[in-house]
């Protein structure tokens, strides 16, 4: 039971650190995307090509045309994000773009028809005033902007709805026969989107290439591998909530690095959404055993 706690907290570390690559690095947010995604499906190919061999026809041209959408999702959701983090402060970005548990019970309910019930919408309504909050602050002592907090809620409605398509696809015969082929055709549509600012790349900096390859490698590849790890080991509930708290460690993180002390509102703002995230997720209904 500890090791599967420390793994899921490990994941939690991993995907916070994905703010701080992308403030680190200087290379154009449709390009660092693109390339992120490029090395990660790299770094995967392996795995998939493994899954491919102890499934054998087990992926079809059906199950490719059902990632097309995922993909498309997966590409506009770290574009935002990319755009959105080097726009307002770590801690605060890593809070907006995770609160997913607030935005996917409303997705699930129209793609894969599961109701949501009262304390659902009370626990949502609650982190919105959270997030109001927030973005008072931003407009009465700064420390962020409200445009990059306008990016990263679209960013985390994005992310929700990728994940609530990844529920309805949970038939196939494996996770990575599904993740992989989304993470390969989002570099497919971030390379396009990225072409006429490819020339801007820094192709010959040694640093740039070692962000993106931390980016990839670090919250992309094993941050979402440990979590979707969990998730098969600890209730959903619980790991979702975990997740939420990633904005702790971005703030650490960009206190270390950047020197970002968040205002007294800042914590305010976060206990009320934490505690809105924290109704939506406790009020969920366990997940049937398989």
């Amino acid at each position: 039971m500890f090791l599967r706690y420390l793994l899921l907290f490990l994941g939690v570390l991993a995907c916070a650190t994905s703010a701080l690559f992308i403030r680190e690095s200087t290379t154009d947010p449709f390009v660092l995307t693109a390339l992120r995604l490029v090395i990660a499906s790299f770094l995967l190919a392996p795995v998939f090509l493994l899954q491919l061999r102890r499934h054998p026809g087990a992926f079809t041209r059906h199950h490719l045309r059902r990632t097309h959408l995922p993909a498309l999702v997966l590409a506009l959701h770290l574009i935002t994000w990319t755009l959105g983090a080097r726009m307002t402060a770590v801690a605060q970005a890593t809070l907006i773009v995770n609160l997913v548990p607030i935005a996917l019970p409303f997705f699930l309910l129209g793609l894969a028809k599961e109701r949501i019930n009262a304390a659902e919408v009370a626990g949502t309504a609650l982190a919105l005033v959270g997030l109001a909050t927030l973005s008072v602050k931003d407009v009465l002592v700064g420390g962020g902007t409200l445009p990059g907090d306008a990016i990263c809620l679209a960013s985390m409605l994005l992310f929700a709805l990728y994940l609530a398509l990844g529920r309805r696809n949970r038939d196939f015969p494996s996770i990575w026969l599904y993740v992989i082929p989304v993470y390969a055709q989002a570099s497919l549509v971030c390379l396009v989107v990225a072409l006429p600012r490819m020339h801007t790349f820094a192709a010959g900096s040694l640093r740039e290439w070692a962000l993106m390859a931390a980016l990839a490698a670090i919250p992309t590849v094993c941050g979402h591998s440990l979590l979707n790890a969990a998730m098969r080991r600890i209730r959903g509930q619980i790991v979702s909530l975990c997740n939420v708290s990633q904005f702790v460690f971005a703030g650490i993180l960009g206190y270390l690095l950047f020197g970002e002390i968040p205002k007294a509102l800042f914590y305010a703002a976060s206990a009320i959404v934490v505690a809105g995230v924290a109704i939506v997720v406790l009020s969920m209904p366990p997940e049937p055993e398989a």
